[in-house]
């Protein structure tokens, strides 16, 4: 999945391609392509890496052709290379293909061997030889594609083009981002507005289960039914860079408000609701259909994913009881851990490239240790090393502070928990169940909580100008008051710390003075009576509290503190949840402040030296 454009009119469509593709760099890719149609020919080109190594395979002379699909790739399925880059051609049918087809191995069974021979290790291809195969039966294309469409379970946006029929592009949508463009006697569509604006603002996006039919003068809409239906032209005053972060100021903030989507995308596929069972099959080889016999179980990372970590050892250790130990990779490889055969490594990073977490990656393996990796970006060097890796699906983070990839690192560590739970049965189906409907109505309740920003810029503008903020909490959530803590340091170059709330009395709290602002993570849950013990602490010695706490806790509604609620919610999915106004903090103090918020001093975004 990334970037999608696509153009039908009568200007050359090649340089139009390019353009909207370099537009779309932002979203981050590992490999690109192009497919255009010209007197009856298909013309395609396709690179892995940056645009430059695909101009070059163009060359100097343009392919002609008047419509055209160009694509980058973020990997999801199937390594970074040339062979898996998009479009994918299968006789007359070519696609572009953002999403995950779910279902694609059952569906390669569909295909009759003879002259389908799949040449990718993507999940998309197969889209193309259904339609090529369905539309051979059916000869009307909408049809044969709508028939497709019935057969795909998953996500998708899929622009395809039909080399018998070069006057017109179709467009199908599910939960992947799709966005049309009018122009005069020219349509554009892409998976992001700035593919196209310098060209049109007038646009409409599909909805889920949409199709669209595009031609150089109109565009035609498809409900699920096949029922042509009206949908309203918009006009955006964006500008270019605006439109790159989809309307919002800052990439961080449109990542943090990316967070339901990138939930969803991280659960697809992994739980089944119907079943009541959680699937990792990348994991099965490791375990050979029965839990392994490890006598240790180290996790280790670096910075947020750190913090990932250690929340991921409280879901270990209570859900499926499982003693872990947790380390910052840094300092893992030097105090010389005991590793041997029976020992399980888990590793988390976002890029796949940590230089700290990759060493311990190989240390481990000279040992004989089995490693698992939970990281963002497919087949970078962590995974390569790895004997499994369980992909977050967050998609691209431009802004240098994570954000959806914690949430996800999070998602992941849950999801493996309740699996080696049910594996060693120390849970129940009950259990699992609860965690399950939990896990799915997850992205619906962040989308809601997401909506009371507004709150938070209230309470950012408070205590902007403060030179020291504090945040504590107990339990799980003290690994989430070291994120906020983090979160808030790195963006806005303000001093702020988490800590262990039982810890203030032995040393910080001597540090507390009139007015200093302390985070207080205070969710209802069994030791929520000892956190409000720690507010009153704290606001003794004259600190200003900022509350997070569980809707419908009355006990907070008195005092004079600011306070945000958040829905009440399993103990497990609360640090998902918290997190969210977290971020919200440091990015708008960060903001008031005036920071450079995506790129902060002397930070990148993955630390690949010592």
């Amino acid at each position: 999945m990334c970037g999608i454009i696509g153009y039908i009119g009568k200007r050359e469509a090649a340089p139009l391609l390019l353009e909207g593709l370099k537009r779309l760099e932002y979203r981050g890719y590992d490999s690109a392509g192009m497919a255009l149609v010209h007197q009856g020919k298909l013309t395609a080109f396709r690179s892995e890496g940056k645009l430059s190594k695909l101009e070059n395979k163009i060359g100097a002379k343009t392919p002609q052709g008047t419509i055209g699909i160009g694509h980058t790739r973020w990997a999801t399925h199937g390594k970074p290379s040339e062979k898996n880059a998009h479009p994918h051609i299968s006789k007359r049918v070519a696609i572009v293909h953002n999403g995950i087809i779910e279902n694609y191995l059952e569906l390669k069974k569909l295909l009759p061997h003879k002259g389908r021979e799949l040449k990718s290790e993507t999940d998309s291809e197969i889209v193309c030889h259904l339609m090529d195969a369905y539309v051979a039966k059916e000869e009307n294309f909408l049809l044969a594609l709508d028939q497709v469409l019935k057969c795909l379970e998953g996500t998708y946006a899929l622009v395809i083009m039909d080399l018998k029929d070069p006057k017109h592009l179709y467009v199908a949508k599910k939960a992947s981002p799709i966005v049309i463009g009018f122009g005069k006697h020219e349509c554009f569509v892409a998976s992001d507005i700035p593919a196209f604006l310098a060209h049109t603002n007038q646009i409409t996006f599909l909805e889920n289960d949409e199709i669209a039919v595009l031609s150089e003068e109109s565009v035609d809409f498809y409900s699920k039914e096949l029922k042509k239906i009206e949908k309203p032209i918009k006009e955006i005053a964006w500008t270019a860079d605006m439109a790159e972060k989809g309307g919002y100021k800052h990439f961080m903030l449109k990542e943090i408000m990316e967070q339901p989507t990138a939930i969803r995308d991280t659960l697809l596929g992994r739980i089944n609701k119907n079943k009541n069972q959680i699937h990792f099959p990348e994991i099965e080889k490791i375990f050979k259909g029965r839990f392994p016999n490890f006598n240790r179980f180290y996790m280790v990372a670096c910075g947020t994913s750190w913090h990932a970590a250690l929340a991921g050892r409280y879901y270990m250790e209570a859900i499926a009881k499982i003693p872990v130990s947790v380390d910052t990779a840094s300092e893992f490889r030097y105090r010389e851990p005991f590793i041997d055969k029976k020992t399980l490594l888990l590793v988390i990073s976002q890029s796949g490239e940590t230089a700290d977490t990759l060493a311990c990656v190989a240390m481990a393996r000279e040992h004989g240790a089995k490693v698992i990796s939970i990281c963002n970006v497919i087949d970078s060097s962590i995974p390569r090393l790895s004997h499994a890796t369980l992909y977050t699906n967050a998609g691209p983070e431009i802004g240098v502070a994570s954000t959806k990839a914690f949430t996800t690192q999070l998602a992941v560590l849950l999801m493996l928990a309740l699996s080696f739970g049910a594996r060693k049965k120390s849970i129940d189906q009950r259990y699992l169940k609860k965690a399950i409907d939990g896990l799915s109505k997850l992205p619906r309740v962040m989308e809601n909580l997401l909506k009371e920003k507004e709150k938070i810029l209230k309470i950012a503008q408070k205590f902007v100008n403060s030179r020291d903020f504090y945040f504590i909490a107990r339990g799980i959530h003290f690994p989430i008051a070291l994120e906020g803590a983090l979160k808030l340091k790195e963006i806005s170059y303000v001093h702020a710390e988490g800590y262990a709330a039982g810890e203030m009395k032995h040393g910080p709290i001597a540090l507390l003075e009139h007015n200093t602002p302390v985070v207080a993570l205070a969710p209802k849950d069994r030791v929520c009576e000892k956190m409000i013990s720690n507010i009153q602490e704290v606001k003794a010695r004259g600190a200003s509290v900022f509350i997070v706490a569980s809707e419908g806790d009355k006990r907070f509604e008195k005092q004079n503190d600011e306070v945000f609620y958040v829905p009440d919610s399993l103990w497990y999915l609360t640090p998902l949840l918290i997190s969210l106004p977290l971020q919200l903090l440091a990015y708008f103090v960060a903001d008031l402040r005036g920071a450079e918020v995506d790129q902060p001093r002397n930070l990148a975004k993955s630390v690949t030296v010592e």
